[in-house]
């Protein structure tokens, strides 16, 4: 039995939100898609390939932390 895909494209635009959150503290980002979203996103679009069996998301690559740092700026980092 071959492997069921589901493929998301969301058109974002300027209006991507996210949150990273380490269950003590929480930082928000609003903006184009990050670029450490693989693939042709032009900062317009998430794609993702999600394995429908196991709920994994397929083209996933975990951003690394400075990615992470440079998209979701702490506050303190910001009032300069």
């Amino acid at each position: 039995m071959s492997k069921k895909i589901l493929r998301i494209m969301a058109k974002c635009a300027d209006r991507f939100t996210a949150t990273l959150s380490d269950g003590k503290t929480s930082r928000e980002y609003s903006g184009y898609v990050p670029s450490f979203f693989r693939g042709q996103h032009y900062g317009d679009n998430v794609q993702l390939e999600i394995d429908v069996a196991t709920g994994q998301i397929l083209n996933w690559t975990p951003p690394t932390q400075a990615e992470l740092d440079e998209v979701f700026e702490s506050e303190d980092d910001t009032e300069e």
